[in-house]
């Protein structure tokens, strides 16, 4: 099942390790930020359980001095019992091109004089997953992400074209001026990208477009589709994607 699917998949595997660790989030702080954004866009949760129980709700208010989340519902609605007697819920939510999963615990039916809300603890963790050909991140440049290949004007030159972001589906690459041009609709085969220590694979580009990168800018930004990455490239590329976006967040909150 694919992780874009509103219905969850399992997380865990049966040895108890957990295969995503890579796009888990435990910090509190950041967690508390993910609720917020949710609840203040009034967007969607979607919560589940093994027995088949589900309701779309959103969320009332992020209590983080309680650790407790109060969600939206109806007292006479008919799946909610359901899930408070479960043992586990799951609620995915979306916030752009990003899809939040996490399991709801201590569930508790709170009345109110004119309306109820469904309380939860907060998450003890968050996991985030890239959207298919949504997102794109700009690359860290002290990792000095580049991607290796052979220009078809000069088969014996190498060249190392500085990666300027990626998404799952494509890249921008940096092309000098003192490089013969690369013309839109040319297939380049057996680049190897460099995003990071961890993130190295082989794939082939597709040339979609080129633009100035800024006025009186030395350099071209060539647009690229990366062609069938097989699914160990495509998982690498995605943590790092992920792992990218965690870095910049952390830098932008200081």
């Amino acid at each position: 099942m694919s992780f874009m699917d509103t219905q969850p998949a399992p997380l865990h595997g049966g040895d108890g390790l957990d295969p995503f660790s890579a796009f888990r989030i435990e910090s509190p702080r950041e967690i508390a930020m993910l609720m917020r954004q949710v609840m203040d866009g009034a967007i969607p949760v979607h919560l589940s359980s093994p027995e088949g129980g589900s309701l779309t709700t959103t969320i009332w208010t992020v209590d983080s001095a309680s650790g407790r989340l109060a969600l939206q519902v109806e007292a006479q609605t008919p799946q909610l019992q359901g899930l408070i007697e479960s043992d586990e819920v799951t609620a995915v939510s979306y916030l752009d091109a990003v899809k939040l999963q996490f399991d709801l615990n201590q569930l508790m039916l709170v009345h109110g004089a004119h309306s109820c809300a469904l309380q939860a603890a907060m998450p003890r963790a968050v996991y985030r997953f890239q959207r298919r050909q949504a997102y794109r991140v700009r690359t860290l440049e002290r990792h000095s992400p580049v991607a290796l290949l052979r220009h078809p004007a000069l088969p014996d030159i190498q060249l190392s074209l500085r990666v300027i972001d990626v998404s799952i589906g494509g890249c921008a690459l940096l092309m000098p001026d003192d490089m013969p041009p690369l013309e839109p609709g040319l297939t380049l085969h057996g680049v190897r990208l460099e995003l990071d220590a961890d993130t190295r694979f082989e794939t082939t580009l597709h040339v979609h477009h080129i633009s100035a990168i800024l006025p009186n800018a030395h350099g071209a930004r060539l647009g690229c589709e990366l062609v069938r990455l097989n699914p160990a490239s495509e998982r690498a590329l995605q943590r790092y994607i992920d792992h990218t976006q965690k870095r910049r967040r952390m830098m932008s909150l200081g």
